[in-house]
Formats: C-alpha cells, sequence, structure tokens
C-alpha cells in the first residue's frame, strides 16, 4: 500500500505536491514517462507561480499525486530556467518527454496554456530539471 501524503511530508518536510497536466489521463501519461524514464523536466507558467503556486527549488524534492490525490511520485528539482515560451530550445522540449520534436513540443504546450489561462508565445516560464527519487507504486 502507497504512503499517505502526511506520512511523506514527515519524510520530505519542505515538500510541496502537486499534479502533472490538467486531466487525469495527462496525469497518468505523465506520470507514466517519468517512470519510464523519458520525462525528466516540466514546466509551467510563470504567472501560476506569482498568483499562489509554490515556485520549483533546486534541491527540494515535491511530492508528484495521481489524479485521485494519492502520493505517487518523489522527484528533486535540479535544474531551473526562467524564460520565455518561445526561447525553449528542442534539448529542453525533448527532456520533458512528452514529443519528438521541438514543434510538437510547442503545438501541445500552447493547447495545455490555452486551457489554463492563455497563451502568447512570449509568456515566461519555468522550466524544471527533475530527478525521480522514489516511485511510491
Amino acid at each position: 500500500m502507497s504512503e499517505d501524503v502526511t506520512t511523506l511530508k514527515q519524510r520530505y518536510p519542505t515538500a510541496e505536491t502537486f499534479k502533472f497536466g490538467d486531466s487525469a489521463v495527462l496525469c497518468e501519461r505523465l506520470l507514466s514517462l517519468v517512470r519510464s524514464g523519458r520525462k525528466v523536466a516540466t514546466c509551467s507558467a510563470l504567472r501560476d507561480c506569482q498568483n499562489g503556486e509554490p515556485m520549483p527549488e533546486i534541491g527540494r524534492r515535491d511530492i508528484a499525486l495521481n489524479w485521485d490525490d494519492t502520493p505517487a511520485l518523489v522527484i528533486e528539482t535540479v535544474e531551473l530556467i526562467q524564460c520565455r515560451f518561445d526561447e525553449v530550445t528542442e534539448a529542453m522540449a525533448l527532456a520533458e518527454g512528452e514529443d519528438d520534436s521541438l514543434e510538437g513540443w510547442r503545438e501541445g504546450h500552447r493547447e495545455y496554456f490555452e486551457r489554463n489561462g492563455g497563451f502568447s508565445p512570449d509568456m515566461e516560464i519555468i522550466w524544471e530539471r527533475f530527478a525521480l527519487i522514489e516511485d511510491l507504486c
């Protein structure tokens, strides 16, 4: 049986909790990509961090949740880059593991940001590289 968030926060007292994606299907897909080792990075809109979402921090270990709020993974942030959406490099996009090209990444993430607060090519994002610490399955 998987540990609950309260128990995990005793082990990782500075951990924030979050979900990958914006739907159950996407969350499950992204967690699977992390587990496979293909996804080692993610990004978020800077505006989300400015509006109350926790800002990632290098060295902090965070708890990724399943869509039903049960713990799925523990990751550690190892690199952060703040840049404009249109400045994301192919290497950065491919590290997210969701697409096979920069163009595919741009299309998918444009659609995601449009669904979640708006999109602009010059919007500021926080790109985060992470290491998988624990798979809680």
